[in-house]
This record gives C-alpha cells, sequence and structure tokens, in this order.
C-alpha cells in the first residue's frame, strides 16, 4: 500500500504522504514523453509527465475529473474548442470524460492529479 493510503475502516490509521520535490521524480527525456505514478491514495492519484519540446500526447479522456499544473515549462492544454497556455503557478480542472490534448511548447513537467472521492487505494 502508498504511503498515504489507509483508511480506518480496515484498520489502518490514515496518514500524512509528504513528497519534498516533485519536480525531481521524473527527467525530461529527448524527443519522448515520460509519465511515473508517484502516488496512491484515498480519493486521488498523482501522476508525472515529462515532455521534450513538440511532443504531446494527442485528444484523450480521463474517468474521473483531473487537475493539471505545470512544475516547470509551457503546455498547450486544448479541450472544448478552446485552448490554454499553461504556465507554473496556473492550473485547469477537466471534467470527466472531457476530450482533451496536451502540446508541450518547451521542455516541461506536468502534475496530473486524478480526483475521485469514491476510490480506496
Amino acid at each position: 500500500m502508498t504511503p498515504g493510503a489507509g483508511d480506518e475502516a480496515d484498520g489502518v490509521a490514515p496518514v500524512m504522504t509528504y513528497l519534498a520535490d516533485l519536480s525531481s521524480l521524473v527527467e525530461v527525456a529527448p524527443d519522448s514523453t515520460v509519465s511515473r505514478t508517484v502516488l496512491k491514495a484515498d480519493g486521488a492519484r498523482l501522476v508525472l509527465f515529462s515532455f521534450d519540446a513538440g511532443q504531446e500526447l494527442s485528444e484523450h479522456t480521463a474517468a474521473m475529473p483531473v487537475l493539471l499544473q505545470v512544475l516547470d515549462g509551457r503546455l498547450t492544454i486544448s479541450a472544448a474548442g478552446r485552448s490554454v497556455e499553461l504556465l507554473p503557478g496556473g492550473v485547469v480542472h477537466l471534467p470527466a470524460r472531457l476530450p482533451h490534448a496536451v502540446l508541450a511548447l518547451t521542455a516541461s513537467r506536468l502534475l496530473l492529479m486524478m480526483l475521485d472521492p469514491r476510490a480506496h487505494s
């Protein structure tokens, strides 16, 4: 079980999980997109992505609501006929099943926060 997961109903007391430096947990690889799950917890999953400049995730959907936050770099997020340039400090919320795409304008790292209040890891 991932630290931070736990539920008093299964006899495990909830704990706090701390990730000190998310950017250090995924490296940008030349001409690649890399992903790594760094946390699975009750109601949430955190996945880090790194993109080299010009890399993209073609249009796809997520089964649950998500939040996107750039850790460094610049990305274009496209959904519902709209595109925004996502920079560090900005956040994009996408509801479940909304088709969206991601394009790296520069080498970038992205935090994907998958939100599911019904989920228990």
